[in-house]
C-alpha cells in the first residue's frame, strides 16, 4: 500500500537528519569551518551588496557673507530656519576635533560605524535595569541627524545601526566627521561647528582655543540645556565640561579648567543694506548640490554657502559712524537720515554702503536702500554736460558762457540764489553750480543729448526725453547714488564706465564701456577741482585734491555731494526718505561737511601717497597761455593770461578780438579810423565785446572799457572796415524752418561793442530797428525769407529762413 505524500517526506528529512548527525559526529571542525566560511561570506556579500545613502545632498546651509578681508558680515537662515554654516574638515581646529573625538567616541577611527562592546554593554545594563549608557557612536549620530531617525525605540535603533553600516560602506571616516561637525546640534537653531563657532565665539573654527574646543564639544549631548547664553552662568554646560576633564584624564589642575564659556553678546549683522543686495544678487542662496568628496564639498555648494564680498568693513563702520554722529551732531536742523556710498575706482569695488542712518529705526524708515532709491540729484549731473560739451567742441573750460536771463520755450530756468553774474568763465560757471550755463549748453548738445547720455550709461529714465526737456541738468529727473556713482567713477576712469563689484567672483574689466573722450574726462575732473567748505580743515595745501560737486533738488528734498579723490568715488545724501522737504537740505551745507569729514577720516586711517592729477597718457591736449578776459588764444593787446587746456582739433580756439588797438583824437578823444596826418592820434586799447555780452557786463555791474564812439563825419566806409559783422543768434544756426504763423518771431544779432543799433530786413525790405543788445519781434506772413542784420557802421550778416 503507497504512503502518503507528508509521511513520505517526514521520513525522507528523518533519513537526511540521520546522515547529517553521522557526518558531524565524524569530522565536527570541518562542518564548523565551512558555516563559519559561509557565515563571512554572506556577511562580505551583505556589506559589498549595502546601498549608498546620501551623505549631504539635499541639506541646506546658511550663506556666510564675508567682507575682502574675511570678517564675516552676516549669517543668514536655511530653508529650516537654521543657521548652519558649511565648514571642510581641514578648516576646523585639531582642538575641537580632538574633544569632540574624546568625549562623543574615542574608538571613531578603528569600529566599522558600530561599536559592538558599547552596545552589548548598553544591553546589559537595560536587561539588569541600571542606569542608561550611550552606545551611539559618532557614525550612528550622523545617520539619526542625516535621516531624522527616531532611536528610542528598538527598530529605530536597528534602522540607526544599519544605516551607520552603510555610511561606513561607502565614505571615509574623514568625510563622516566632517558630516557630523557640519550636522551637530549646538543649541537653539545653531547646527554644525561653523555657525556654532561663529555665533558663540565670533571666530572661525579654525581660530577656536582648546577650552572653546571642549566647551563645543560637550553641547551636542544636550543641546537644550547646555547652549550658551549671554544672559546666563550656563551652569550646565560649566559643569559637563569639568565632566569632559573627568572622563579624558586630563589633570585637574590644568589652568584651562577655569574657563567659563559665554556667548557674545552682539548677533553678528554688519552693512545691512549692502548684505541685503548681495543675497538678492545670489538669488534664493540654496545650493543644489551638497554631496560632499574626500572631504571637500563640491565646489558649487562653496560658492553658494561662502559669499566673499568687496566690502571692507573698517571702511563701512567708519562710515557709519561719521553719518551717526552728524546726524546726531545736526538734529536742531532737521537731518534724520543720510546715506553714503565709497567705490574704488581702479576695480570698482564698493568698499562701502550705508543706506541709511539706523537701519533699525523705523522713524526714518531705516530699511530702505538709500544708495538704491532713486532720487532728485539736483546739480550733481552739470559735470557731464560740460564734458560732453568739450567733446563736442562747444567749449574748452576758460570758455566765456552767459549767466543771464533767458527763456527756452516754456521752461523759464533761473539759478539757486536768483541772481545772475553775467559773463562767466565755463570752469567757474560749473564751481559756482550756475543754473543758466549749464542749460545753454544742454540744449545746444546732440548726438548724445545729456538723456541719450544718462540711457547710454544705464541710468533708468522711464520717461521720453521731451517730457524731462532741459530741466535734467538740474535735477529734473531721479536717478540711484549707485548710478550717480558709477559716472564720477568714469570722469576719474578717463571716460569709460565699468559696472559696481560687491562679489570679489564678479570679473573686474580691464576696459569699460567709452562714454567720454579721455581728454573731456580729464577736463571736467580738472573743473572740479575747487576749493572746500570751512568745516574746521586748517591746511589742505598738503593733501591730494578733492574733485566734488554738490546738489540741491527742487524744493530742498535732497541734498547730495559727491567727490573723487586719490582712486575713491564718494558720495553722499542727506534727506528723508518720505519726501519730506527741509530749507536745511542744501548740497554744500548740508551734505559737503559730511562728506569731507568722511574723506579726513579715511584720509587720516588709510594715508596714501598724494599723486597730482595728471592728464591721461597719449592724450589729446594741450596747455597754453590764455587771454584771462576773453578765454582766446592771447593777441599782442591782450595783457592779463592765464594757462589752460584745451583740446586741439576740438575745442573753440581763436585768437581774442575782445582787445583792440584803436586810434583816439587827444583832442577829442573819439575815436578815428585811421591816421591821416592832420591830427594829434595816440593808440590805446579797448575791449570790444559783443552787444548781448556787454550788456551782461553792464548789468552784473562790472564795467568794460569800451571804445568811444567814432568822431562825428567819418565816412561810413571806414568804420566798416574796422570790425566784426553782427552776428545772428536768433533764429538759431541751422534752423531754417521757422512755425510760427500767428505770433511773432524774435530777431537777435550779437554785434561789436561799437555798435548802437541792428536795422533787420526781410528780403531787403526794411522791417525795423533795435538796439544792439535788444530783441526785435518780427510779425511775418508765410513765405521764404533772407533776413540781414546790419550793424549802425554798415556791417551786415544774413541768414535764409521760411515761415509756415
Amino acid at each position: 500500500m503507497k504512503k502518503p505524500c507528508g509521511v513520505r517526506i517526514a521520513e525522507c528529512g528523518k533519513k537526511s537528519l540521520q546522515r547529517l548527525q553521522r557526518l558531524t559526529l565524524r569530522n565536527p571542525r570541518s562542518v564548523i569551518r565551512n558555516f563559519l566560511i559561509f557565515f563571512s561570506a554572506v556577511i562580505i556579500a551583505i556589506w559589498l551588496f549595502l546601498p549608498k545613502p546620501p551623505l549631504l545632498d539635499g541639506i541646506s546651509f546658511s550663506q556666510s557673507i564675508r567682507d575682502r578681508n574675511g570678517e564675516l558680515l552676516r549669517v543668514t537662515l536655511t530653508s529650516d530656519q537654521k543657521f548652519r554654516i558649511w565648514t571642510p574638515l581641514p578648516e576646523i581646529a585639531p582642538e575641537l576635533v580632538d574633544a569632540t573625538l574624546q568625549y562623543e567616541d574615542k574608538y571613531f577611527a578603528r569600529h566599522p560605524g558600530v561599536n559592538p562592546f558599547a552596545l552589548a554593554r548598553s544591553g546589559f545594563g537595560l536587561v539588569r535595569g541600571g542606569p542608561r549608557t550611550g552606545a551611539s557612536t559618532i557614525t550612528m549620530q550622523v545617520a539619526r541627524l542625516r535621516f531624522h531617525l527616531q532611536t528610542r525605540t528598538p527598530f529605530g535603533k536597528l534602522r540607526q545601526i544599519v544605516r551607520a553600516l552603510e555610511l561606513e560602506r561607502h565614505y571615509s571616516k574623514a568625510e563622516i566627521l566632517e558630516a557630523y561637525l557640519n550636522l551637530a546640534p549646538y543649541g537653539r537653531n545653531i547646527e554644525g561647528i561653523g555657525a556654532a563657532s561663529q555665533i558663540y565665539f565670533g571666530k572661525a573654527p579654525a581660530h577656536l582655543t582648546r577650552p572653546e574646543s571642549v566647551s563645543l564639544s560637550v553641547i551636542p549631548q544636550s543641546p537644550t540645556r547646555r547652549a550658551l547664553h549671554a544672559d546666563r552662568d550656563n551652569r550646565s554646560l560649566n559643569v559637563a565640561q569639568g565632566n569632559w576633564y573627568d572622563r579624558t584624564s586630563v589633570d585637574d589642575k590644568s589652568p584651562v579648567r577655569e574657563f567659563r564659556a559665554r556667548a557674545q553678546t552682539e548677533r553678528t549683522f554688519f552693512a545691512p543694506h549692502f548684505v541685503q543686495q548681495v543675497l538678492e544678487m545670489e538669488g534664493s542662496g540654496r545650493c543644489a548640490d551638497r554631496t560632499v568628496r574626500a572631504g571637500l564639498a563640491s565646489e558649487r555648494c562653496v560658492r553658494a554657502a561662502l559669499v566673499a564680498t568687496t566690502l571692507d568693513l573698517e571702511k563701512q563702520q567708519l562710515l557709519e559712524r561719521r553719518i551717526a554722529d552728524y546726524i546726531r551732531a545736526n538734529r536742531n536742523r532737521g537731518f534724520q537720515n543720510a546715506a553714503a556710498m565709497l567705490v574704488d575706482v581702479r576695480n570698482m569695488d564698493v568698499l562701502a554702503q550705508v543706506g541709511s542712518a539706523d537701519f533699525f529705526n523705523a522713524q526714518i524708515e531705516g530699511q530702505v536702500d538709500g544708495t538704491r532709491s532713486p532720487r532728485s540729484p539736483g546739480s550733481t549731473l552739470k559735470p557731464f554736460v560740460y564734458a560732453l560739451a568739450m567733446d563736442q567742441g562747444l567749449i574748452h573750460p576758460l570758455s566765456i558762457l552767459a549767466d543771464a536771463p533767458r527763456s527756452f520755450g516754456d521752461y523759464n530756468p533761473e539759478n539757486f540764489d536768483r541772481d545772475f553774474l553775467g559773463p562767466i568763465r565755463a570752469c567757474d560757471a560749473l564751481a559756482r553750480s550756475r543754473n543758466l550755463p549749464a542749460v545753454e549748453l544742454a540744449s545746444q548738445l546732440a548726438n548724445p543729448t545729456l538723456y541719450e547720455f544718462l540711457r547710454g550709461a544705464g541710468v533708468a529714465l522711464p520717461r521720453s526725453e521731451p517730457l524731462y526737456g532741459l530741466a535734467l541738468p538740474l535735477g529734473g529727473a531721479e536717478i540711484k547714488m549707485e548710478d550717480l556713482v558709477r559716472l564720477y567713477a568714469a570722469l576719474a576712469d578717463n571716460g569709460e564706465l565699468r559696472p559696481l563689484r560687491r562679489k570679489k567672483s564678479d570679473p573686474i574689466q580691464t576696459y569699460g564701456r567709452r562714454v567720454l573722450t579721455p581728454e573731456a574726462a580729464f577736463l571736467a575732473l580738472e573743473m572740479l577741482n575747487v576749493p572746500r567748505p570751512e568745516i574746521g580743515y586748517v591746511d589742505s595745501s598738503n593733501v591730494a585734491p578733492v574733485f566734488w560737486k554738490t546738489g540741491t533738488s527742487h524744493g530742498f528734498h535732497d541734498a547730495w555731494s559727491v567727490a573723487v579723490f586719490s582712486h575713491y568715488v564718494l558720495a553722499v545724501w542727506i534727506g528723508n526718505f518720505d519726501g519730506k522737504p527741509n530749507p536745511a537740505f542744501v548740497g554744500r551745507a548740508a551734505a559737503a561737511p559730511l562728506l569731507f569729514q568722511m574723506i579726513d577720516a579715511l584720509r587720516a586711517s588709510w594715508p596714501e601717497p598724494v599723486e597730482a592729477h595728471r592728464p591721461p597718457p597719449n592724450a589729446n591736449l594741450k596747455r597754453v597761455e590764455f587771454c584771462a578776459v576773453s578765454g582766446d588764444l592771447p593777441g599782442k593787446n591782450c595783457t592779463h593770461r592765464i594757462e589752460g587746456w584745451f583740446i586741439p582739433g576740438i575745442s573753440p580756439i581763436k585768437t581774442c578780438d575782445v582787445h583792440q588797438e584803436v586810434l583816439i583824437d587827444v583832442a577829442t578823444g573819439l575815436r578815428v579810423p585811421v591816421d591821416d596826418g592832420t591830427r594829434l592820434l595816440r593808440r590805446e586799447v579797448y575791449e570790444f565785446w559783443p552787444s548781448d555780452l556787454l550788456k551782461l557786463f553792464e548789468r552784473a555791474g562790472l564795467p568794460r572799457r569800451s571804445p568811444p564812439p567814432f568822431l562825428p563825419g567819418t565816412e561810413t566806409e571806414l568804420t566798416a572796415r574796422s570790425g566784426n559783422p553782427p552776428k545772428i543768434i536768433s533764429p538759431a544756426e541751422g534752423n531754417a524752418s521757422l512755425l510760427d504763423t500767428s505770433g511773432e518771431i524774435p530777431l537777435r544779432a550779437k554785434a561789436d561793442a561799437d555798435v548802437r543799433e541792428i536795422y533787420w530786413f526781410a528780403n531787403r525790405s526794411f522791417i525795423g530797428k533795435s538796439q544792439a543788445a535788444d530783441m526785435f519781434s518780427w510779425k511775418s506772413s508765410r513765405g521764404s525769407y533772407q533776413l540781414i542784420a546790419l550793424d549802425d557802421h554798415g556791417r551786415f550778416s544774413s541768414c535764409n529762413v521760411i515761415v509756415h
